[in-house]
């Protein structure tokens, strides 16, 4: 199937591993280009060295804290000085968060909030001009399930997860107009680097069995009873971000081997 994403730009925020890195590899190999946005900005540019190589398209990696006014600028100004602009762009960059609500500081709901959301409206803002002058396209948020069901351990996360749903909702109908089609999508657990780290810590003093703590995670939340795979994930954007996914505005869409509850 052709996704018609031969020759498009695609920038993808936290690019250089786990999901970010799934999605861009998964545009590539379609055949778009791709910029790879990470604050490590010397493994985003080998991983897309790589890409590049293997899929035969451009690819850049970028030293980009989206979570600051600066970060996205920099960025921004990479797409347009290498490309000319940009067709997609993928709101990836993100991270869970511990805390509760009566202890946690001011700073940290901030950082959470400009990682979160404001990265997501500065680079619209930033790349929207871009897209409009390209003729349209397509912005793809990455929140969570947890923006609608969450999880006891992590209300920062919960809430600015939540926020950027929303936001999705509010930029789609905005930008409809301009041909540039705007969707959320709420993965459930998806087997990341984080995830086994965590998993490792948790389990490093009760004999390392990390696999079988996140196969009882998985058992207790996933009717499916395993974890995706961030390639799994991946499929699911670059379908948004292709023709076929042409009637798809302003939607949320749940990747979750079945976690999410309610209706």
């Amino acid at each position: 199937m052709d996704m018609g994403l031969r020759g498009k730009v695609a920038i993808v925020t936290g690019g250089s591993v786990g999901i970010g890195l799934a999605v861009a590899e998964g545009m590539a190999a379609e055949g778009a280009n791709v910029v790879l946005a990470a604050r490590g900005g010397e493994r985003a540019q080998v991983e897309a060295d790589r890409i590049a190589k293997a899929h035969g398209v451009e690819a850049l990696g970028v030293a980009a804290d989206v979570s600051t006014a600066e970060g996205v600028d920099g960025l921004v100004r990479a797409a347009e000085d290498r490309f000319g602009g940009t067709d997609i762009l993928v709101n990836n960059a993100g991270t869970g968060s511990n805390e509760t609500v009566m202890a946690a500081p001011d700073d940290k709901w901030q950082s959470y909030w400009d990682l979160h959301v404001m990265a997501a409206v500065r680079l619209a803002r930033g790349v929207v001009p871009q897209m409009r002058r390209r003729g349209g396209g397509v912005i793809l948020h990455n929140a969570s399930i947890c923006a609608v069901q969450p999880l006891w351990y992590e209300p920062i996360y919960n809430v600015t997860k939540s926020a950027l749903m929303m936001f999705s909702k509010c930029l789609a109908t905005e930008l409809v107009g301009d041909n540039i089609r705007v969707n959320c999508v709420n993965p459930g657990l998806i087997l990341t680097p984080d995830w086994k780290k965590t998993a490792r810590q948790l389990t490093a003093n009760t004999g390392g069995d990390w696999e079988g703590y996140l196969q009882g995670v998985a058992d207790e939340h996933a009717p499916i009873k395993r974890f995706g795979t961030p390639e799994e994930l991946a499929n699911f954007f670059v379908f948004l971000c292709s023709d076929k996914a042409s009637y798809s505005v302003g939607s949320t869409y749940f990747v979750d081997g079945g976690m999410q509850k309610g209706l």
